[in-house]
Protein backbone atom coordinates (compact mmCIF):
# COMPACT_ATOMS: atom_id res chain seq x y z
CA UNK A 1 0.00 0.00 0.00
CA UNK A 2 1.67 3.38 -1.04
CA UNK A 3 2.31 6.03 1.81
CA UNK A 4 2.26 8.61 -0.28
CA UNK A 5 0.35 9.93 -3.73
CA UNK A 6 0.54 12.44 -6.60
CA UNK A 7 -1.27 15.61 -5.98
CA UNK A 8 -1.82 18.34 -8.67
CA UNK A 9 -0.87 21.82 -6.92
CA UNK A 10 -0.08 25.47 -7.58
CA UNK A 11 3.62 26.59 -6.68
CA UNK A 12 4.61 29.80 -6.11
CA UNK A 13 8.14 31.28 -5.64
CA UNK A 14 10.55 33.56 -7.07
CA UNK A 15 9.09 33.07 -10.76
CA UNK A 16 5.24 33.36 -10.20
CA UNK A 17 2.71 30.76 -9.74
CA UNK A 18 2.83 27.56 -11.98
CA UNK A 19 1.04 24.27 -12.11
CA UNK A 20 2.88 21.39 -10.26
CA UNK A 21 2.54 18.00 -9.33
CA UNK A 22 4.32 17.02 -5.53
CA UNK A 23 4.06 14.38 -3.62
CA UNK A 24 2.13 14.31 -0.74
CA UNK A 25 2.12 11.54 2.07
CA UNK A 26 -1.12 9.33 3.09
CA UNK A 27 -2.70 9.58 6.23
CA UNK A 28 -6.17 7.74 6.99
CA UNK A 29 -7.98 6.30 9.71
CA UNK A 30 -7.15 2.64 11.56
CA UNK A 31 -9.37 1.26 14.12
CA UNK A 32 -8.24 -1.48 16.52
CA UNK A 33 -10.53 -3.54 18.27
CA UNK A 34 -10.62 -6.41 21.07
CA UNK A 35 -12.58 -8.44 21.92
CA UNK A 36 -15.28 -6.54 19.11
CA UNK A 37 -14.62 -3.58 21.65
CA UNK A 38 -13.25 0.10 19.68
CA UNK A 39 -10.31 0.76 21.40
CA UNK A 40 -8.78 3.39 19.65
CA UNK A 41 -8.75 5.09 16.29
CA UNK A 42 -5.49 5.75 15.20
CA UNK A 43 -5.00 8.44 11.92
CA UNK A 44 -1.19 6.70 10.61
CA UNK A 45 -0.05 6.19 7.24
CA UNK A 46 -1.78 3.07 5.44
CA UNK A 47 0.53 -0.40 5.60
CA UNK A 48 2.27 -2.16 8.58
CA UNK A 49 -1.16 -2.45 10.60
CA UNK A 50 0.61 -5.70 12.14
CA UNK A 51 3.54 -4.05 13.08
CA UNK A 52 1.71 -0.93 14.80
CA UNK A 53 -1.10 -3.03 16.36
CA UNK A 54 1.47 -5.14 17.91
CA UNK A 55 3.90 -2.16 19.02
CA UNK A 56 0.33 0.11 20.40
CA UNK A 57 -0.56 -2.84 22.50
CA UNK A 58 3.31 -3.42 24.26
CA UNK A 59 3.87 0.14 24.57
CA UNK A 60 -0.16 1.17 26.04
CA UNK A 61 0.45 -2.42 28.59
CA UNK A 62 -2.97 -3.81 26.60
CA UNK A 63 0.03 -7.25 27.29
CA UNK A 64 2.78 -7.52 28.91
CA UNK A 65 4.60 -9.69 26.50
CA UNK A 66 5.25 -10.14 22.66
CA UNK A 67 3.81 -13.85 23.00
CA UNK A 68 0.63 -12.36 24.38
CA UNK A 69 -0.34 -10.63 21.07
CA UNK A 70 -1.08 -12.76 17.96
CA UNK A 71 -1.99 -10.78 15.15
CA UNK A 72 -4.76 -8.87 13.80
CA UNK A 73 -7.49 -9.72 11.58
CA UNK A 74 -9.88 -7.74 9.46
CA UNK A 75 -13.40 -6.98 10.38
CA UNK A 76 -16.30 -6.68 7.83
CA UNK A 77 -17.03 -5.05 5.45
CA UNK A 78 -13.60 -4.68 4.65
CA UNK A 79 -14.65 -2.13 1.56
CA UNK A 80 -14.80 0.82 4.66
CA UNK A 81 -12.25 2.34 6.67
CA UNK A 82 -9.69 0.13 8.14
CA UNK A 83 -10.99 -2.01 11.20
CA UNK A 84 -8.97 -4.45 13.15
CA UNK A 85 -9.54 -6.90 15.48
CA UNK A 86 -6.78 -7.80 18.09
CA UNK A 87 -6.37 -11.14 18.55
CA UNK A 88 -4.99 -12.13 21.60
CA UNK A 89 -2.86 -15.67 22.62
CA UNK A 90 -5.03 -18.72 23.99
CA UNK A 91 -5.75 -18.05 27.38
CA UNK A 92 -4.98 -14.19 27.36
CA UNK A 93 -7.76 -12.23 28.73
CA UNK A 94 -8.00 -8.63 29.38
CA UNK A 95 -10.65 -6.13 29.56
CA UNK A 96 -11.21 -4.10 26.60
CA UNK A 97 -13.45 -1.24 28.29
CA UNK A 98 -10.17 0.15 30.53
CA UNK A 99 -8.67 0.40 27.27
CA UNK A 100 -11.08 2.00 24.91
CA UNK A 101 -10.34 5.49 25.19
CA UNK A 102 -12.70 8.97 25.19
CA UNK A 103 -11.69 10.09 21.26
CA UNK A 104 -9.72 8.89 18.53
CA UNK A 105 -6.21 9.81 18.24
CA UNK A 106 -4.86 12.13 15.94
CA UNK A 107 -1.11 12.11 13.94
CA UNK A 108 0.16 14.12 16.29
CA UNK A 109 -1.43 14.39 19.79
CA UNK A 110 -0.73 10.42 20.97
CA UNK A 111 -2.46 10.31 24.32
CA UNK A 112 -4.95 13.00 23.70
CA UNK A 113 -7.23 10.28 24.56
CA UNK A 114 -6.55 8.83 27.80
CA UNK A 115 -9.10 9.80 30.88
CA UNK A 116 -6.51 11.21 32.93
CA UNK A 117 -2.41 11.23 33.26
CA UNK A 118 -2.95 8.77 36.20
CA UNK A 119 -3.80 6.22 33.37
CA UNK A 120 -0.75 7.03 31.63
CA UNK A 121 1.79 6.54 33.97
CA UNK A 122 0.07 2.76 35.10
CA UNK A 123 2.66 0.72 33.44
CA UNK A 124 5.69 2.74 33.41
CA UNK A 125 8.65 1.39 35.28
CA UNK A 126 11.80 1.77 36.17
CA UNK A 127 14.32 0.85 33.28
CA UNK A 128 17.26 -1.53 33.42
CA UNK A 129 20.85 0.04 34.15
CA UNK A 130 22.99 1.03 30.93
CA UNK A 131 24.25 1.08 28.20
CA UNK A 132 26.84 3.45 28.46
CA UNK A 133 27.20 5.96 25.49
CA UNK A 134 29.97 7.98 24.24
CA UNK A 135 28.88 11.50 21.98
CA UNK A 136 30.38 10.83 19.33
CA UNK A 137 28.29 7.89 18.55
CA UNK A 138 25.71 9.10 19.56
CA UNK A 139 26.36 12.45 17.74
CA UNK A 140 26.04 9.86 14.28
CA UNK A 141 22.35 9.07 15.07
CA UNK A 142 20.67 11.20 13.00
CA UNK A 143 22.66 10.83 9.59
CA UNK A 144 22.29 7.17 10.38
CA UNK A 145 18.34 7.53 10.50
CA UNK A 146 17.68 10.14 8.11
CA UNK A 147 19.13 7.21 5.67
CA UNK A 148 16.15 5.30 6.71
CA UNK A 149 13.45 7.91 5.65
CA UNK A 150 12.75 7.35 2.03
CA UNK A 151 9.18 8.67 2.44
CA UNK A 152 10.69 11.61 4.27
CA UNK A 153 12.45 12.57 1.32
CA UNK A 154 9.68 12.42 -1.32
CA UNK A 155 7.30 14.32 0.96
CA UNK A 156 8.85 16.11 3.86
CA UNK A 157 6.42 15.12 5.83
CA UNK A 158 6.40 12.12 7.68
CA UNK A 159 8.20 11.23 11.37
CA UNK A 160 10.61 8.43 11.75
CA UNK A 161 11.74 6.50 14.85
CA UNK A 162 14.72 4.16 14.67
CA UNK A 163 16.44 1.88 17.22
CA UNK A 164 20.40 1.76 17.82
CA UNK A 165 22.34 -0.69 19.18
CA UNK A 166 24.81 1.16 22.50
CA UNK A 167 27.95 1.48 19.62
CA UNK A 168 25.42 2.76 16.38
CA UNK A 169 24.61 -0.26 14.85
CA UNK A 170 21.01 0.45 13.10
CA UNK A 171 18.82 -2.22 14.11
CA UNK A 172 15.48 -1.03 12.81
CA UNK A 173 13.50 2.39 11.25
CA UNK A 174 9.71 3.23 10.98
CA UNK A 175 8.68 5.67 9.63
CA UNK A 176 4.72 6.95 10.10
CA UNK A 177 2.99 10.58 9.60
CA UNK A 178 2.41 9.76 13.37
CA UNK A 179 5.24 10.10 15.29
CA UNK A 180 3.53 7.95 18.27
CA UNK A 181 2.60 5.35 15.75
CA UNK A 182 6.79 5.94 13.85
CA UNK A 183 7.29 5.16 17.52
CA UNK A 184 4.77 2.18 18.11
CA UNK A 185 6.13 0.40 14.71
CA UNK A 186 9.32 0.46 16.08
CA UNK A 187 8.70 -1.23 19.29
CA UNK A 188 6.11 -3.99 17.07
CA UNK A 189 8.97 -4.53 14.93
CA UNK A 190 11.68 -4.98 17.25
CA UNK A 191 9.51 -7.21 19.15
CA UNK A 192 9.73 -9.78 16.85
CA UNK A 193 12.76 -11.33 18.27
CA UNK A 194 14.16 -9.58 21.18
CA UNK A 195 11.96 -8.90 24.66
CA UNK A 196 12.31 -6.65 26.71
CA UNK A 197 14.24 -3.85 24.74
CA UNK A 198 16.79 -2.67 27.29
CA UNK A 199 19.85 -1.71 26.06
CA UNK A 200 18.40 0.52 22.88
CA UNK A 201 19.11 3.62 22.29
CA UNK A 202 15.62 4.97 20.03
CA UNK A 203 16.26 8.17 18.05
CA UNK A 204 12.74 9.90 16.67
CA UNK A 205 12.49 12.83 14.19
CA UNK A 206 11.02 15.14 16.59
CA UNK A 207 9.96 16.61 19.74
CA UNK A 208 10.67 14.04 22.90
CA UNK A 209 7.24 13.92 24.47
CA UNK A 210 6.14 12.65 27.23
CA UNK A 211 3.96 10.33 25.44
CA UNK A 212 6.94 8.99 23.99
CA UNK A 213 8.92 8.80 26.56
CA UNK A 214 5.97 6.93 28.36
CA UNK A 215 6.17 4.55 25.55
CA UNK A 216 9.47 3.43 25.61
CA UNK A 217 9.64 3.25 29.88
CA UNK A 218 6.90 0.71 29.34
CA UNK A 219 8.69 -1.42 26.82
CA UNK A 220 11.84 -1.44 28.46
CA UNK A 221 14.13 0.85 26.20
CA UNK A 222 16.82 3.61 28.48
CA UNK A 223 17.60 5.94 26.00
CA UNK A 224 15.86 8.35 23.94
CA UNK A 225 17.14 11.20 21.64
CA UNK A 226 15.68 13.69 19.74
CA UNK A 227 16.47 16.21 16.94
CA UNK A 228 14.06 18.94 18.56
CA UNK A 229 13.40 19.65 22.50
CA UNK A 230 11.96 17.78 25.32
CA UNK A 231 9.31 18.47 27.19
CA UNK A 232 9.54 19.50 31.00
CA UNK A 233 7.07 16.47 31.75
CA UNK A 234 9.24 14.08 29.28
CA UNK A 235 12.04 15.31 31.15
CA UNK A 236 10.46 14.97 34.57
CA UNK A 237 9.07 10.88 33.46
CA UNK A 238 13.28 10.30 32.63
CA UNK A 239 14.19 11.22 35.87
CA UNK A 240 11.85 9.29 37.71
CA UNK A 241 12.36 6.33 35.31
CA UNK A 242 16.25 6.23 35.02
CA UNK A 243 16.17 7.00 31.42
CA UNK A 244 18.75 9.34 29.27
CA UNK A 245 16.76 11.30 27.79
CA UNK A 246 18.77 13.74 24.98
CA UNK A 247 17.35 16.45 22.71
CA UNK A 248 18.06 19.14 20.13
CA UNK A 249 20.42 16.44 18.69
CA UNK A 250 21.62 18.23 15.48
CA UNK A 251 24.31 20.14 14.37
CA UNK A 252 27.33 18.57 16.33
CA UNK A 253 25.77 18.43 19.65
CA UNK A 254 22.79 18.15 21.93
CA UNK A 255 21.43 18.35 24.97
CA UNK A 256 20.76 16.11 28.03
CA UNK A 257 17.61 16.46 29.93
CA UNK A 258 18.05 13.35 32.04
CA UNK A 259 20.55 10.22 32.95
CA UNK A 260 23.76 12.16 32.17
CA UNK A 261 25.54 9.63 33.96
CA UNK A 262 25.07 6.93 30.67
CA UNK A 263 27.74 9.10 28.74
CA UNK A 264 30.78 8.61 28.95
CA UNK A 265 34.28 10.16 27.87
Amino acid sequence: MSRSIERHIVKHGADGARPFDDIVVVEGPVEFRLNGVPIAVLMRSPGDDEVLARGFVLSESIVLHPHEFVTIEAVMPADEDDRWEIILADGVTVDAEQFRRNTYTTSSCGVCGKASIDAVRIAARMVAPGPKLDAETIMRLPELMRATQPEFELTGAIHAAAAFSADGELLASCEDVGRHNAVDKLIGELARDRWPLDGIVMMVSGRISFEIVQKAAVVGIPVICGVSAASSLAADLGVEMGMTVIGFLRGGGFNVYSGADRLVG
